[in-house]
């Protein structure tokens, strides 16, 4: 009797052997890390040999051909750097666009699945700006915000001049200035993200929601959102990453870091010293610091998913 049990417990349901199940399925992970290798290859020369090199410059000074071994002084003299410490808290504040960004994109995205008709439309109308090109962007930005711009001009003609600003020149409003156009462009690729993730939440749960008397906005709480949340903690994530590291551009063409360097961000900071001042040693560190701030962003995405499906299992 245990011998027949053991017998059926070693084969699978198609009758072939436990052990011979176990060696196909490997064999098939085998070829798919096979079909991966070029890729994964290519992924390491390009950007495993260059972030070898970036820290390998940290710890030198000089320019190229004339590098001089340093030890860990550039990581001393990047902060203490008042440059370096208001770029980094300027990052650190364009991190409250996040927020700002997930939620009107989720609002909207909840609207439009919901209430309105012809959502292709309006997912394609809010996604315009996320493709549209930074710089170009940055330019017509500069324009309606400079001083005596277009929205000085409109706000002077509306009566609203106590509302009138030096939005790029002033050091208490650019990083506001710089965040809003973050915002702005960003607002869309959240928009269409989102309805993506509703439109693969089942028909059928909404509906015996509805049918038990559940409102609008109960069915968006307690339902929809709870449904997406792993694509929302994504979102967020990524958009932090963004934030932190794909901002050079709207600094660059707005403002070019000023007014002195008030605007100035990492990304800005690892450009002037690297291209404009030839501190490959101190930009390298800087690139550093700034890889192991995203780092810790990525190593909490992952932990908080490897949590939730800990929890789901």
């Amino acid at each position: 009797m245990n011998s027949e049990i053991l017998t059926q417990s070693s084969t699978n349901a198609e009758g072939q052997p436990a052990s011979a199940t176990k060696r196909g399925r490997r064999r098939r992970n085998l070829w798919a890390y096979g079909y991966m290798s070029p890729v994964l290859v290519a992924l390491a020369v390009v950007f495993g040999y260059s972030f070898v090199e970036v820290v390998h410059y940290s710890f030198y000074a000089g320019g190229v051909g004339q590098l001089t071994y340093v030890g860990t002084s550039n990581y001393h003299e990047l902060f203490a750097d008042p440059q370096f410490i208001t770029s980094m808290f300027n990052n650190f504040k364009l991190l409250f666009t996040v927020p700002v960004v997930t939620i009107l994109a989720l609002a909207l995205a909840l609207m439009i699945n919901t209430t309105f008709r012809g959502v292709r439309q309006y997912r394609a109308i809010v996604f315009l700006p996320y493709i549209l090109p930074a710089t170009a962007m940055g330019l017509s930005f500069s324009y309606l915000l400079q001083g005596n711009g277009v929205l000085d001009s409109l706000l002077k003609n509306l009566d609203l001049s106590f509302l009138i600003h030096d939005w790029l020149g002033s050091p208490s409003w650019v990083m506001f200035s710089i965040g809003s156009v973050i915002v702005w462009q960003q607002f869309g690729f959240g928009v269409v993200v989102f309805s993506a993730a509703l439109l693969a939440v089942p028909g059928e749960t909404i509906e015996a929601a509805r049918i038990d008397g559940a409102s609008w906005w109960i069915v968006q709480r307690k339902i929809l959102i709870p449904q997406i949340r792993r694509i929302i903690e994504f979102f967020v994530i990524l958009q932090a990453i963004i934030v932190l590291s794909s901002v050079f551009t709207y600094v660059y063409v707005l403002t070019g870091g000023g007014p002195a360097y008030s605007s100035s961000v990492m990304e800005f900071f690892i450009y002037q010293n690297g291209f404009e001042n030839g501190s490959i040693g101190i930009a390298s560190a800087a690139a550093v610091v700034l890889l192991g701030i995203a780092s810790v962003l990525i190593a909490i995405y992952i932990w908080a998913r490897a949590r939730a499906a800990k929890e789901a299992g």
